[in-house]
């Protein structure tokens, strides 16, 4: 059975950072893309960013309040788990993190549709 386990969220100041984990276990995802969503009280889900091992490629949500510039995700393959780190936080990333993984590599790795397995989510709120 695959599971993804997010860990690392909490309580931090505006301007603050926190490093967001996810483990996979039950399947290695080692060609495989892992991604990072969030969901906001009362918004969709949305992409924030992905990585895909083969190729090393990595991609960052655009949406308006971007993270890219702040947030940086990696991986370590061995320990078949991805990494977000988020630095300069801002009151709008206040949300549930949630660290998702698609067999293969997804065409779209900004579409929540392209991905399989998901983990429970970790709470990330971020003051003014």
């Amino acid at each position: 059975q695959v599971q993804l386990v997010e860990s690392g969220g909490g309580l931090v100041q505006a301007g603050g950072s926190l490093r967001l984990s996810c483990a996979a276990s039950g399947r290695t995802f080692s060609s495989d893309a892992m991604s990072w969503f969030r969901q906001a009280p009362g918004k969709e889900r949305e992409f924030v960013a992905s990585t895909v091992w083969s190729g090393g490629n990595t991609y960052y949500g655009d949406s308006a309040d971007s993270v890219r510039g702040r947030f940086t995700i990696s991986r370590v393959s061995a320990k078949n788990a991805v990494y977000l780190q988020m630095n300069s936080l801002k009151p709008e990333d206040t949300a549930v993190y949630y660290c998702a993984a698609a067999p293969g590599r997804p065409t779209r790795p900004w579409a929540k549709d392209e991905y399989t397995y998901w983990g429970q989510g970790t709470q990330v709120t971020v003051s003014s």
